[in-house]
């Protein structure tokens, strides 16, 4: 079985990064084959370096504007044999460029039921909004700000007391459970685009 090779683009602390690693790398035929950055300092690096995994940055002030750091990226990631590219908590926009040259190759995790809540702190919009559930998305990367097909969606319940911190304890907790799961199933060949609408996705059983 040929390896199922992933990229994975982190800005922070890496957690959800963590769980790819802990969860799948060397594991059924998948591997992390790089993490990129841009940030220097990220606690991402640190994660992929402590489990020999390639790393490579891209400081926005080291490019003349963001296609040209999109097409830095780009060119590692081509080089590095990309099979997925998985966005974990990396904080910045990708350009359409970027997105077009890995159709349906990109995916992201995002704390909240999407269409619901997309963009900066869903998890302080579902607060304001007073919902009672909110939940956790794993979803295909398109030009839009949260609008690709979701992969895999799963609900979380909003404490009683409604505390922020807790509430993203639960949410984080899901996410380590759902990103690696909806990646197993990419590589295993099971979620691709629904070719009558373009906005679905198809799982195979």
């Amino acid at each position: 079985m040929s390896t199922f090779r992933i990229v994975v683009l982190a800005s922070g602390n890496g957690t959800n990064l963590q769980a790819i690693l802990d969860q799948l790398h060397g594991r059924e035929g998948i591997e992390v084959v790089g993490v990129g950055s841009d940030k220097i300092g990220a606690k991402a690096l640190e994660r992929a370096r402590a489990a020999g995994v390639d790393t490579a940055t891209f400081p926005h002030g080291e490019y003349d504007d963001r296609e040209a750091r999109d097409a830095a990226m780009a060119e590692w990631i081509e080089s590095r044999g990309a099979d997925l590219v998985v966005l974990a908590g990396y904080m910045q926009l990708l350009g359409e460029a970027f997105v077009a040259r890995f159709r349906h190759r990109v995916v992201n995790v995002h704390p909240a039921l999407l269409p619901s809540f997309p963009g900066l702190d869903a998890i302080g919009q579902a607060l304001d909004a007073g919902v009672e559930t909110t939940g956790v998305t794993v979803h295909v990367v398109d030009e839009g700000v949260d609008t690709g097909p979701a992969i895999l969606q799963r609900e979380v319940q909003v404490p009683a007391d409604r505390d922020r911190e807790r509430l993203e304890e639960l949410i984080h907790a899901v996410e380590h459970e759902l990103y690696p799961e909806a990646i197993r199933m990419l590589a295993r060949g099971l979620v691709r685009i629904d070719p009558s609408d373009p906005s679905l996705v198809v799982v195979d059983e």
